[in-house]
């Protein structure tokens, strides 16, 4: 009983610490998961090479290689911006009238005596869309000047991730090993199942969470599509592949698909096209994709994942969302170990058999 009330006491300090330091953890966890997807792939480039190919070197090419695909989803931004900039130019004026004539009769339908005079704002914005690229750099840097530390945060990911990852993945076989040496030798073999009864979880989750950013790739930009969207398909895709992140993709996609309707279509199409594609891919992601794809293959109920998803962000934030379900995954695991060994045990066999024993009228 001493032995367990340390190993609790132990588990609460360590969570306690990870929760007080989430933010300054943020990068290495970030690290840590994708030096757990990659590993296997750094150990099989070694064994085509048969050994001929440096650790170091393995690492380089492996992570180059992860690195140019995230770089690669986000270069579907640049057609994007190249096409939707003149038309910014040429639609924004007219959004603007439109929105001042409908929303002064609107107020003074409703009785307010106010009266929106948008000519100004127009006027700046024409001229700034319109000025030379070359005066960005001004306002660009007294932003980043106002918003320092976000984009210091940002600029600390950038480096730190990629640095992190190295080190990880070059030693990670070192690391566990390290980790490994500090359980205790009456515990191998109950650990040893368990971490790979974890790794089988956590590898149907990796290959679920795959099948749902394929399936939003391929819904969004089709459903785009219908709606006449020029820029469908970069739009789709980077909104199925970018809902890895939760929350932000979706609503990073979201974002670029209002504004490339509203220059487009300058109606309340934009408006509907949104509605009509994003609510139902939410829905569709929410309750259909993510519990069966995902929480189906690590054995967690729909409502389990949608919980775990809101629980862990509101302990650990953005981290938190990122490490929802993997951790759910592996809690999983220990629970079903747990509810093995309790109706296993004598507590739950024998509890109540002296009540049997004694019949009903004894007791």
């Amino acid at each position: 009983m001493t032995r367990l009330a340390a190993w609790l006491g132990v588990a609460m300090v360590a969570a306690l610490i990870f929760w007080l330091l989430a933010p300054v953890l943020a990068p290495f966890v970030i690290a840590a998961v994708l030096a757990y997807v990659l590993h296997p792939l750094v150990l099989r480039l070694e064994g085509w090479t048969q050994g001929r190919l440096p650790r170091a070197m393995a690492v380089v090419l492996i992570e180059a290689l992860a690195l140019l695909a995230l770089l690669g989803i986000l270069l579907l931004l640049i057609p994007i911006l190249v096409r939707e900039w003149p038309l910014l130019q040429q639609q924004l004026p007219l959004l603007l009238d439109r929105l001042d004539n409908a929303i002064n009769p609107l107020l003074a339908q409703m009785g307010l005596n106010v009266s929106l005079d948008l000519r100004d704002l127009k006027s700046h914005l024409v001229n700034y869309l319109s000025a030379n690229r070359e005066d960005w750099w001004a306002p660009l840097m007294s932003s980043l000047k106002l918003g320092g530390s976000v984009a210091l945060a940002v600029a600390g990911y950038a480096v730190l991730v990629p640095v992190a990852l190295f080190y990880m993945l070059h030693d990670w076989t070192r690391m566990v090993n390290s980790v490994l040496e500090l359980v205790p030798p009456s515990w191998r073999g109950r650990f040893d199942g368990f971490m790979h009864d974890c790794d089988q979880v956590l590898g149907e989750y990796l290959r679920g969470q795959l099948l749902v950013m394929l399936a939003l790739a391929i819904f969004y930009s089709t459903g785009l599509k219908l709606f006449g969207l020029d820029l469908a398909l970069p739009i789709g895709v980077f909104t199925g592949l970018a809902v890895f992140v939760p929350y932000l993709g979706f609503g990073l996609g979201l974002l670029l698909a209002l504004l490339a309707g509203l220059l487009q279509f300058a109606s309340a199409q934009a408006l509907v096209m949104v509605a009509v594609v994003f609510g139902l891919g939410q829905l569709i992601e929410s309750f259909v994709l993510t519990p069966r794809l995902v929480g189906e293959r690590i054995g967690l109920h729909p409502l389990a994942v949608i919980l775990a998803l809101m629980a862990f962000g509101q302990v650990l934030g953005f981290v938190g969302v990122l490490m929802a379900l993997p951790a759910s995954a592996v809690l999983l695991v220990a629970l079903r170990r747990l509810r093995h060994q309790y109706l296993h045990s004598q507590l739950y066999q024998k509890s109540g058999s002296g009540m049997a024993e004694q019949g009903p009228d004894q007791a």
